[in-house]
């Protein structure tokens, strides 16, 4: 009897795993394969620029709305069925948004979000319940997957659309496969999974995490990361052409930056999760941001630039990670941890759609991209306050 109960764990452990990392697939390509064909739909339904811009806020927006309901649907369910519910929504998405129907567009593209944001709020719950003694590890597998698919995504949107001739619709629609995998697996593992009584646990109190210091410096700190990585997405290029640079190199700059963060971000929750305090990864971390944007205030030769890319790649990646990390870190129960989640990130994202917004009104106030490197070596400062605090050995509802 205990080789078979063996043997069902071992199963089971491998079936959450495989899941996980599906999970981790879906969270990204929906939303980063939309960027670099935005003019091509824009052209072929007739939108104006406001529109397609429009178009890519949405997902963000639906995250920060989504987000604090995303714990109400696992309560009611489980972790792993809401995960499922999570998936089918941003599969019905991603099929709306490829007919040729404006409103359409804007529903699914709606939908996607509230799908990723379940599955973003809840995958660190999950972890925490299925793995509590590899919080690290896991942590560090699903964001370098999110990752990896997030600028795969960006590279092959193109060739898809183009070299293969599928057009924008089915290439948008081909990320589907990925969802279709994603719901076989969580199915067979919803129907493997034996009913746990944690699952029936009240919920903890929103207002004591709202009344909560560590929980603030943790969305805070989560938030403002996010901030800069999407402002630096959407205007690194624009910043480096203004400094002579070609567009193509430009934008191979881009690419570098987030391929060079991959193993920071898969090796920071591995670390951090060897150490009860977390102060001195955010200190490294963040004196790398600060040096690596502060290189670009100075219009710097090749090998500098490189270098400096470099440092802000690392710092994005690890910081990512690392603020996933620890909403489980910063919690006692997978409950609490989704419910942290749920705060962090949708005060989070509603910051994170602020960054690219506000980085370019400052340079349509300026004229010049100094005034936002500035204000973007401000905000590096402030992911280091907010992160030493959120790196305390602290738990958030005792706090």
């Amino acid at each position: 009897m205990q080789t078979i109960n063996k043997v069902n764990k071992r199963y089971l452990t491998i079936l959450s795993v495989i899941g996980i990392i599906l999970l981790a697939f879906n969270l990204r390509p929906a939303i980063t394969g939309v960027g670099p064909i935005i003019g091509i739909i824009r052209e072929d339904l007739g939108i104006t620029n406001g529109a397609a811009g429009f178009l890519t806020s949405l997902p963000l927006l639906a995250f920060g709305f989504m987000s604090p309901l995303a714990p109400r649907l696992a309560n009611k369910t489980s972790n792993e069925k809401a995960l499922l519910y999570g998936l089918i929504i941003l599969l019905i998405g991603i099929w709306i948004r490829s007919t040729p129907s404006i409103i359409l567009l804007f529903i699914g593209t709606t939908l996607i979000g509230v799908g990723i944001a379940v599955i973003n709020v809840l995958l660190p719950s999950l972890i925490k319940s299925n793995f509590p003694t590899k919080i690290g590890i896991m942590t560090g597998i699903y964001t370098t997957a999110m990752s990896i698919f997030a600028a795969t995504a960006s590279g092959l949107s193109v060739p898809l659309t183009t070299n293969l001739g599928l057009g924008w619709k089915w290439a948008l629609a081909s990320w589907s496969i990925l969802t279709v995998a994603g719901i076989i697996v969580w199915s067979i593992t919803i129907k493997a999974t034996p009913r746990s009584p944690e699952q029936q646990l009240v919920e903890p109190s929103r207002g004591r995490l709202m009344r909560s210091g560590i929980a603030w410096q943790v969305t805070l700190f989560m938030g403002l990361q996010s901030f800069l990585f999407y402002a630096t997405i959407s205007w690194l290029a624009e910043i480096l052409i203004s400094q002579g640079y070609t567009a193509s190199s430009a934008g191979w700059y881009v690419a570098y930056m987030q391929f060079i963060g991959l193993p920071a971000t898969f090796f920071t929750p591995v670390l951090a999760g060897k150490f009860q305090n977390q102060q001195a990864i955010v200190a490294c971390v963040t004196f790398l941001g600060l040096v690596g944007y502060g290189l670009l205030y100075f219009e710097p030769g090749t090998i500098v630039i490189t270098i400096a890319i470099t440092f802000i790649g690392t710092m994005l990646g690890a910081c990512i990670s690392l603020s996933l990390t620890l909403l489980s870190l910063r919690t006692t129960t997978a409950k609490q941890a989704a419910e942290l989640s749920g705060m962090a990130q949708s005060f989070g994202y509603l910051l994170a759609a602020l960054g690219p917004i506000s980085i370019g009104f400052i340079f349509d106030l300026t004229s010049s991209w100094h005034p936002p490197i500035v204000t973007i070596v401000f905000i590096v400062l402030a992911v280091a306050v907010f992160g030493l605090g959120a790196g305390r050995n602290k738990n958030a509802l005792s706090d």
